[in-house]
């Protein structure tokens, strides 16, 4: 009686099987995007299933150097833009053949420990939202050249993607002043964002461009509540004639605070100006005027450098999408 333990099935047994080269049946078992044709795929997919063979994406990482895994670096995600952007995200990074890992940072405290403690992860990239770290932090804490950065605070070693935002708001700026607004309110969001301050620089040129003034502001973190917390002090007394939020997440919270204000959604004492062109704005419930980019081709960006690693290294000008300005109810 043969006592030997049974041997393991091997990428060999399934090439022979389908009747193709290892090279072919290694390619069509490839998590990665691979040249083979459809017919040989099948094949080899179906010897796979037949003979119980699972890849070992391990072995082959160590072999190749590549662990088919992204890390996606973040603040938090709490944020209504972040769950428009990132279920599209991380679809495409799916279908690029890896698997997302999400990094909570939160705060500068913690990106200064991740460093101290010497805390790396072994990925094939990074995509790095949050705005508590720039670009030679994040190659440092990686220890990888294969970073992108997408918070505005890049530099020539790693390559960015950044909404050209200043579009989008003269455009809507310019549609306040057309409906003669001359006084407004800003609601801004966090001061540690750099694409923030960017994004109000280019409000304050777009006021002044059309002699529009600023006579309230305040201070929220893009968030909802911060939004309607602060709705009562920006419009209750005297309102201005429009309020320019810098998220619609910030918009939403102001509309439900102010819902008075705004009978059939239009508005009755000020309008009401976003930023980010969330999904929402699109239903009745929140219809809310935004300014956005589009999405989809962010995201193709993204993409096309994951799947050029080689190029990650070399000198790069950030690749600029452009916003525009999207006309709806609250600022009618």
């Amino acid at each position: 009686m043969n006592t030997d333990p049974p041997r393991s099935l091997t990428i060999a047994d399934v090439a022979e099987r389908a009747g193709v080269s290892r090279a072919v049946a290694s390619r069509a078992l490839s998590p990665e995007p691979r040249p083979v044709s459809a017919d040989k795929r099948e094949r080899v997919l179906k010897a796979a299933a037949e003979l119980g063979f699972k890849p070992n994406f391990l072995a082959q990482s160590l072999t190749s150097k590549s662990v088919n895994l992204v890390a996606v670096v973040v603040n938090h995600i709490h944020d209504l833009s972040d769950l428009d952007l990132f279920d599209r995200l991380i679809d495409r990074v799916q279908a690029a053949g890896k698997q997302v890992i999400l990094l909570r940072v939160g705060s500068v405290a913690r990106v200064e420990e991740f460093l101290r403690r010497g805390i790396a992860y072994h990925v094939d990239a990074a995509l790095v939202f949050s705005d508590f770290a720039d670009a030679a932090t994040m190659r440092e804490m990686f220890r990888s050249d294969h970073v992108v950065m997408l918070n505005g605070r890049h530099d020539r070693l790693s390559p960015a993607v950044i909404p050209d935002e200043a579009v989008g708001i003269e455009a809507a700026v310019a549609d306040a002043a057309g409906k003669g607004v001359s006084k407004v309110a800003l609601l801004t969001g966090r001061p540690s964002s750099e694409v923030e301050h960017i994004r109000i620089a280019a409000y304050r040129k777009s006021f002044a461009r059309h002699g529009i003034s600023v006579v309230r502001e305040a201070q929220g973190d893009y968030s909802y509540e911060s939004g309607h917390a602060a709705a009562e002090a920006l419009v209750c007394k005297n309102p201005p004639q429009a309020l320019f939020c810098t998220s619609d997440a910030m918009a939403m919270g102001v509309l439900d605070a102010r819902r008075a204000d705004f009978p059939g959604n239009r508005p009755e004492r000020f309008r009401l100006y976003g930023f980010d062109n969330l999904s929402l704005t699109s239903f009745d419930a929140y219809p809310i005027a935004s300014i956005g980019y589009d999405k989809a081709r962010y995201v193709e960006e993204i993409a096309t450098m994951l799947m050029r690693p080689q190029a990650m290294s070399q000198p790069h000008e950030p690749v600029r999408i452009p916003t525009a300005f999207f006309p709806r109810a609250t600022a009618d």
